[in-house]
């Protein structure tokens, strides 16, 4: 069976947890055969203890030149703006995990557009909540309220924008508080590595303008909390994910990284049925 030749952008937390897991028990379907990011000594670590390590890219051009396949971008945001589009018109599959950069239209559309020109496929795993096809189902009968409640502990929204913004001072935060509620399109660009998934709620029901998030640091918990609350024609859903944070990340869920996974194992299905 032919592999599927894989490329990676962003070795942090996630990007990690990934290139592990193709080169152990993903290894009969996938290579992984180059990586990028934009602090070198990232790369370097990633490919440390592998069986196949893969190759560094030192730039974007090097990276899209290597026989990819299918890349993954498990950056940021900003990684999504700059080489999204670059990916697909290479003639290359693209799995986004920074989904909150799709909440931009222009760049959804711009992607949208190019994919279907290219002929080729944007993957978006679930991340790092439960519940997605849940809401799909529901949007087709039509849904009046989604509501996605957050609830990090403090090191868990350090450094975000709407933080820093405000100069809120996290450690002085001793009970449950809310700090931020708005609709999805302003949260994800408030908080662009904490509430990804309210993009991906967003795409899957009533998107960003109707989709309401609500943000609250519990310096008493060490779990990142995600709640979604839909009513609809169907009746009423919730649904409740209680995640562990990476102790190397604890913006990131370990849950976001494992449906990347299953994505690629997904994709992989696919593969074995098609030979």
């Amino acid at each position: 069976m032919k592999k599927l030749n894989v490329g990676l952008i962003g070795c942090g937390v996630i990007g990690t947890i990934i290139a592990e897991a193709i080169d152990k028990d993903l290894s009969d379907r996938f290579s992984l055969i180059t990586v990028f990011d934009l602090l070198p000594e990232k790369a370097q670590k990633i490919c440390e203890g592998m069986s196949y390590p893969p190759k560094i890219s030192q730039n974007f051009r090097d990276f899209l030149n290597h026989p990819i396949d299918l890349v993954i971008e498990a950056a940021s945001q900003r990684a999504v703006h700059m080489y999204g589009v670059k990916v697909l018109e290479s003639g290359k599959d693209l799995m986004i995990m920074s989904v909150g950069a799709l909440l931009d239209d222009g760049l959804l559309n711009e992607l949208e557009n190019v994919a279907r020109e290219y002929r080729r496929h944007i993957y978006i795993p679930s991340g790092a909540i439960a519940g997605l096809d849940a809401i799909k189902a529901a949007s087709l009968a039509g849904l009046s309220k989604v509501t996605l409640t957050t609830t990090k502990p403090p090191r868990g929204l350090k450094g975000a924008p709407y933080i820093e913004q405000r100069h809120i001072d996290l450690e002085k935060i001793s009970e449950p508080t809310l700090i931020y509620e708005g609709r999805a399109e302003e949260a994800v660009r408030f908080f662009p590595q904490n509430v990804n998934v309210a993009a991906s709620l967003s795409l899957a029901g009533i998107g960003k303008e109707k989709t309401w998030v609500r943000i609250i640091v519990d310096p008493n918990i060490s779990e990142n909390i995600h709640e979604i609350k839909a009513e609809g024609k169907f009746g009423n859903l919730v649904c409740k994910t209680e995640n562990l944070p990476f102790p190397e990340n604890p913006k990131t869920s370990y849950l976001a990284a494992l449906s990347a996974i299953k994505t690629l194992e997904e994709i992989g299905r696919e593969l074995v049925i098609g030979t």
